[in-house]
């Protein structure tokens, strides 16, 4: 008899604790928590097809040193072809910026914004290009 009165009381004190916690549970609060967590935080992003396949990347790139020549640091968008051509390229660093469109056998057409001067190249599908500078 002993044991079924502290059995008893155990279980009350289990159910009152159930509903004290359950009752500080607030989904405006929980919801309000997901909403912060909504940003993505990196140094690139790629964007893959059914297949596998790379079809978008966004990505931070460091400043590198090539030919003699200083690139600066910047962030690169890439749209890609089924085939893994990038038709579309978006780059903007600390010199400027440039948007580039391309086929790869049809040519391309690329404007730039550097603190060197901007220029819009286009080469056609034959090799001959042509700049335009201010």
């Amino acid at each position: 008899m002993k044991i079924q009165h502290i059995a008893i009381a155990v279980t009350a004190i289990n159910l009152s604790l159930m509903v004290v916690l359950l009752t500080k549970i607030n989904p405006a609060t929980a919801q309000k928590e997901q909403d912060k967590l909504q940003v993505l935080r990196g140094t690139g992003l790629e964007i893959m097809d059914k297949q596998g396949k790379i079809r978008a990347s966004i990505n931070f790139h460091d400043a590198v040193v090539q030919d003699g020549v200083t690139y600066p640091a910047g962030v690169l968008l890439r749209l890609i072809t089924s085939k893994g051509q990038p038709s579309v390229k978006i780059e903007a660093s600390e010199d400027g910026g440039g948007l580039a469109f391309s086929n790869e056998s049809q040519g391309y057409i690329q404007l730039m914004a550097k603190e060197s001067g901007g220029f819009l190249k286009i080469k056609d599908p034959n090799g001959k290009e042509m700049v335009l500078k201010p």
